[in-house]
Formats: C-alpha cells, sequence, structure tokens
C-alpha cells in the first residue's frame, strides 16, 4: 500500500469529519484477484512479525474494529488474522456490560483485556460503544449508575467532551507505555448493508446472524453516522489514529486491514533475543551432549 493510499483511508487528527466523506466503494484501482493475492502476502508477513513480536516481548499490539451491523467483522478478523498464531492472539466481543461490569467506571472491562508484552489483542466492539451506541441511545448512560446524571439533560455536549477526552488520554497511556493501537472503523453503505441482511434472512444457513436488533438500529441510520463522525472528529489522534476502511467490497476491505497491520507491525523496532558469549558457548557444551547421547544409543 502506497503513502497516498494510506493517507486517504486515514481520518486526519484536528481535522472535522463527516462519515459521508469516505468512499465505502473504494478499491484503490484494485481487482478481486489482485486484492486476494496480496492479503495472501500480508497475512504471511503478519505471522513472521508476530512470531518476532513474541520473541523480543517488549511491544503489544491492540487492533480495534467499530462498524455498523453486517460490515464485516467478523469475517474480516476470521480472514486477516488467518496466519496468526493463536497462542499469541487474544481476541475479545464487548456486549451489553453486565452487571458487575456496570459497577464500575467504563473503561475498567477494556483495561483488563488489553494484551500483555509480546501479543496482539484484537476488541470486536470497544470501548467506543460508549460514544457510539450511548450517544445514539442516551438512556443508557442514566442507566450505568454514574454520579450526577439523573436525567436526559445530564448527557449533554460537555459530557460527551469528556468522554472522548478520557478514551484519549487511555490511548495515550497505552501508547506511551509499549501498546501500538491499531483502529478500524469498517465503513459500509446503507445500501449494502440491507443486501447483507436479505442474504441472512434468504440463506437458513446464515438466519442465526439476523436479529431483530438489527433492523430496529438500522432506523437510527442517520444518528449513528452523526454519532461514528464525532468519534473520528474527536478520537482520531497522532498516536492512534482511526482508519476508514471501505467495506462495501469484503475483498478490499481485507486486503487494506492487513495491509495496515503489516506497516505497523514492521515499524517496530524489534528483534529476536541475543544470546550473551556464555550463553553460546554453552550451546556447543548442550550439542555434544546431545551428540554423544546418540553414540551410547548407537553402541547398546
Amino acid at each position: 500500500m502506497d503513502k497516498d493510499l494510506l493517507k486517504k483511508l486515514t481520518a486526519e487528527p484536528g481535522k472535522k469529519h463527516k462519515v459521508s466523506d469516505f468512499d465505502t466503494n473504494y478499491t484503490a484501482d484494485l481487482n478481486k484477484k489482485e486484492g486476494k493475492k496480496l492479503l495472501k502476502e500480508n497475512v504471511k508477513t503478519m505471522a513472521a512479525l508476530q512470531n518476532m513480536l513474541y520473541a523480543h516481548n517488549r511491544h503489544a499490539v491492540l487492533i480495534i474494529f467499530q462498524a455498523m451491523d453486517a460490515a464485516g467483522k467478523d469475517g474480516t478478523i476470521k480472514h486477516v488474522m488467518s496466519g496468526i498464531n493463536p497462542q499469541g492472539c487474544q481476541v475479545f466481543s464487548f456486549k451489553q456490560p453486565s452487571a458487575v461490569e456496570l459497577d464500575h467506571g467504563y473503561l475498567w472491562r477494556i483495561q483488563k483485556n488489553v494484551p500483555e508484552r509480546g501479543r496482539i489483542g484484537i476488541f470486536n466492539r470497544s470501548h467506543y460503544e460508549d460514544v457510539l451506541v450511548g450517544r445514539v441511545h442516551p438512556e443508557i448512560i442514566l442507566g450505568g449508575q454514574i454520579p450526577g446524571m439523573k436525567k436526559m439533560d445530564d448527557v449533554n455536549e460537555d459530557f460527551w467532551e469528556k468522554r472522548y477526552q478520557h478514551i484519549n488520554d487511555f490511548e495515550r497511556y497505552l501508547t506511551e507505555t509499549g501498546t501500538t493501537v491499531i483502529k478500524f472503523f469498517l465503513n459500509v453503505s446503507k445500501e449494502e448493508q440491507k443486501e447483507r441482511f436479505l442474504k441472512r434472512l434468504n440463506n437458513k444457513e446464515k438466519n442465526w446472524k439476523f436479529s431483530a436488533s438489527d433492523v430496529e438500529e438500522r432506523q437510527h441510520w442517520d444518528d449513528y453516522m452523526d454519532a461514528y463522525g464525532k468519534m473520528l472528529t474527536k478520537t482520531s489522534t497522532d498516536y492512534a489514529p482511526w482508519f476508514v476502511i471501505p467495506a462495501d467490497h469484503k475483498w478490499f476491505m481485507r486486503y487494506a486491514v492487513g495491509e495496515i497491520i503489516s506497516q505497523h507491525l514492521d515499524k517496530l523496532k524489534m528483534c529476536y533475543p541475543q544470546l550473551t558469549k556464555e550463553e553460546t558457548e554453552n550451546l556447543k557444551v548442550y550439542r555434544k551432549l546431545l551428540e554423544e547421547e546418540d553414540k551410547a544409543e548407537k553402541k547398546d
């Protein structure tokens, strides 16, 4: 992926954004065959870099996916991360908060699932639900047991500004302590979402993926687009920018995500642990012991 394309998919920090500013149908003049080939190359690259990430044990990588329903989060994670060693990767899906989670601050359940050094963590939805769903349905905020939040008027712009700042501060803390944060908004059009919903309804094997809430939330499409626009504007930062990935063509979406992850991993200053001179000399001793073991077995 060239720098111009990467720039095109980045929600520029400090700039006001609207979701409509980003083309959901964009493919960078690639075709499906080319995109799939490039994805395979990126999968191999990520696998090699993940091994080094684990061995180096100095960095962690947190990959965040946000999107409207049917945008392709699950499929993208499946295809892009297909070459990753499961022992070095953790995937968390954040749904409606439990009673225990509501008894803590909204970032508590996020913080305890951040990946440790040497690992890749993937968030299928994340702390951003609290400035997306909560913004479209502010009554959820009132149910969060937050001091001083008693009526709808309390869920005002000042409240949201503070919440955006919480998130930015949290992500700055992560990046400054060794975690690379990569954020993807999979941007699907309303028309494409409708087609994917219909496919779920018309295919018995996919019926289970359909939920009545999908159609209900679709009625709030404009409100969600406004909330996503504000999210991009307020939380795309120099240290953790948002990448807005065109999602109408799944093959391109997967290629672009894989390319961006590969580039971020490659930028990390990683190396395999170097043995001391003493440790290197000890290897010769161990090798000799093993070879002598083979000789003894032949004599027997």
